[in-house]
């Protein structure tokens, strides 16, 4: 039988208990496992979304066309101004948390409120503007056309290039219009609302304009110039754009439209490929769940600085480990945006 010989030398470097390993408590260890963990869940979001675009960037969605809005500023083309504003908002909440934990180190109770304070107004911003940014996003600009085979056809003007609403291109036909229910069509398909304008109505408004043509959802590439129905001027633009038709061409694909798309759910989506659709409410929805959590712990935290009660504890650790989590949050939100909005 083997035996333990303990020094005396030897077993005061043994820790018995008495006190916490690494100088970090069980409640700051809790926070840094719940953060490498939730990090993974992330990681696989973003991965899974670089290999959908990657298989699918041909007809990938471009982000400047999609989140071009600003509030108060109607129907000026802001590619991408206002969700960096959300980003600096959010980045700048997290130098408050900071500047509310060096004040809890000092024990300075009011600018510790003041810091946690201000933290609440960004978060709470940075929500509305999401909000805001899926109102847009989910009830869409300018509308498109879906073919029977999946590929989205969008509108643009003869002219300029320039996208075209739907509104401009459909004209009333006064027809009687059903909405497509489970008991009244397909088993397996049925519309949550009617679009507001039927196929044969922008079939048929698109027929009598002859300065409007069909952009398709693929990327152009110099190398499609030669290509039967791509139109010889409007693609010539440097930079990145999707495909504009030729007027023969347009009609041709029109010829198999099934579907008006206004706007983007789970199911259709008018800036192109479903997918994209799809990763943004689950990536910026899950960030968001995560914002919204820390928005509330914030607020829980910042009524019990004001009352006092880590006053009292001659502590203010409960700042530092919600600190941590806010500061993981706003660090998760420069992946998204630089990953989902940049790349």
């Amino acid at each position: 039988m083997g035996s333990t010989v303990t020094t005396a030398n030897s077993e005061g470097k043994i820790w018995g208990g008495g006190n916490e390993p690494m100088g970090i408590n069980y409640g700051k260890m809790m926070m840094w496992f719940f953060i490498v963990s939730d990090a993974l869940t992330f990681s696989g979001f973003l991965a899974a979304y670089g290999f959908s675009r990657y298989k699918f960037i041909e007809t990938w969605p471009l982000a400047d066309e999609v989140f071009n809005h600003f509030p108060f500023m109607h129907g000026v083309d802001a590619p991408m101004y206002y969700v960096a504003l959300m980003t600096f908002i959010l980045i700048f909440s997290s130098v408050t948390m900071v500047l509310a934990v060096d004040a809890g180190h000092q024990m300075k109770k009011q600018k510790v409120a003041i810091y946690m304070f201000l933290t609440i107004i960004g978060g709470g911003i940075f929500l509305g503007s999401q909000a805001w940014e899926w109102k847009n996003f989910i009830k869409g600009e300018y509308g498109a056309v879906e073919t029977k085979g999946g590929s989205i056809l969008q509108f643009v003007d003869a002219t300029t290039g320039k996208r075209v609403k739907l509104s401009d291109v459909a004209i009333p036909l006064h027809e009687e219009r059903e909405q497509l229910t489970r008991n009244k069509g397909f088993w397996f398909s049925k519309e949550s609302t009617l679009p507001t304008y039927s196929v044969n109505e922008v079939v048929e408004g698109f027929k009598a304009n002859p300065n409007i043509l069909v952009r398709t959802e693929a990327i152009y590439h110099p190398s499609m110039a030669k290509n039967v129905g791509v139109h010889p001027e409007l693609n010539k633009s440097t930079h990145k754009h999707k495909t504009i038709l030729t007027r023969e061409e347009s009609l041709k694909r029109l010829a198999d439209v099934h579907y008006v798309v206004e706007g983007a759910n789970l199911v259709r989506n008018e800036y192109g490929q479903k997918l994209f659709a799809n990763f943004f409410f689950f990536i910026t929805g899950f960030h968001g769940f995560h914002v919204f959590t820390g928005v509330l712990i914030n607020v829980l935290i910042f009524l019990n600085v004001v009352l006092g009660t880590y006053e009292k504890r001659r502590s203010y650790e409960m700042v530092e480990k919600v600190g941590l989590y806010w500061h993981f949050v706003d660090l998760v939100w420069v992946f998204v945006f630089t990953f989902f909005y940049l790349v």
